[in-house]
């Protein structure tokens, strides 16, 4: 895994390269955007939201089910993402999109949605295989980005912003593993509380999905100012088995950093203690992936810290074995 993320620049610009050369075709006007898919799959659709929310002139759905939202239908683009192409929810979904006649375009690797999506002339691109889907969101998160590109959802621009991107990871890439080794330790045999200052609640989402997977351990995230109305209330008793981590962009609201400000001694003060992470880069994509990047160095030095292999997932293999049963 360790040497997965750190050939994260290379796999953007091998991603970069696929993009390029992906043939999507531009489709007509749609009222609405899905983008459905599960896990290392999925959260690029999360991210993807949040990266054209100020730019992109409908509305985006990130969906995780089985089922599609009702109101899909032929002015919808459905936008399937699924590393395997196998994924039950993402087919479940992607038949359903193909019923209600939506706009489909797919990033898969292969497997059956590659298959459906070839028999029926929709648009995909087709992305390498034989890898963790956790440790290929460079490839599915540039994809789904080439897709709005190519039909009109986000700015050209933003493939500048990744090429920036992929300069700023390799500059710092031993900075961001020095300071990812020292946050590892102060979350290793904790449970982290992850908060997210708003603008990039995806990577913090991503987080947590790593430090589960890779680091085998439990966690929670939460987003401000959302968490000052309900969980914050829950911050009453001192437990030194919570450590606290923030992921905090230049793109954060100037009245949602003040409100973490006066929050961050109350968690100092219950908690084991707070870290906070700062993004670098001038760009949202450049400071999103600056965030993936480091959060997956830390899930893999806890993994170490724990002595555990962070590549296995035994226990989704279980799961996927019991399921076929039925």
């Amino acid at each position: 895994m360790k040497n997965l993320v750190q050939n994260f620049t290379k796999q953007l610009s091998e991603s970069l390269a696929i993009a390029n050369k992906a043939v999507i075709s531009e489709g007509t006007p749609v009222n609405n955007i899905v983008i459905t898919g599960l896990g290392g799959s999925g959260i690029g659709g999360t991210i993807v939201s949040e990266l054209v929310a100020n730019s992109c002139s409908v509305p985006i759905i990130s969906n995780n089910d089985y089922f599609i939202p009702a109101f899909v239908n032929e002015k919808t683009l459905v936008i399937i993402s699924s590393y395997s192409g196998n994924t039950e929810e993402t087919l479940s979904a992607m038949q359903q999109a193909i019923a209600k006649k939506a706009q489909i375009a797919c990033v898969t690797s292969g497997g059956k949605i590659l298959d459906l999506a070839k028999a029926g002339q929709m648009d995909f691109i087709e992305i390498p295989g034989g890898f963790p889907p956790r440790s290929c969101i460079g490839y599915s998160l540039i994809q789904l980005i080439k897709i709005l590109v190519v039909k009109g959802y986000a700015p050209a621009s933003i493939f500048s912003d990744l090429e920036k991107a992929i300069v700023l990871l390799e500059k710092e890439n031993a900075a961001i593993k020095s300071e990812a080794e020292q946050i590892a330790k102060k979350l290793v045999n904790k449970i982290p509380v992850l908060y997210s200052l708003g603008s990039c609640e995806g990577t913090v989402v991503r987080f947590r999905q790593q430090i589960n997977e890779n680091s085998k351990m439990l966690c929670w995230h939460h987003c401000l100012p959302e968490m000052n109305h309900n969980e914050l209330v829950g911050w009453t008793t001192r437990n030194e088995n919570l450590a606290v981590l923030s992921f905090q962009t230049s793109f954060d609201y100037a009245r949602t950093q003040k409100r973490y400000a006066l929050c961050k001694p109350l968690f100092e003060s219950l908690s084991s203690g707070v870290t906070d992470v700062v993004a670098k880069g001038e760009s949202k994509l450049e400071q999103f992936l600056y965030l993936i990047n480091i959060g997956d160095w830390i899930s893999c030095y806890i993994a170490d810290l724990r002595g555990i292999d962070p590549v296995e997932v035994k226990v989704i293999d279980k799961l996927k074995a019991d399921l076929s049963n039925f």
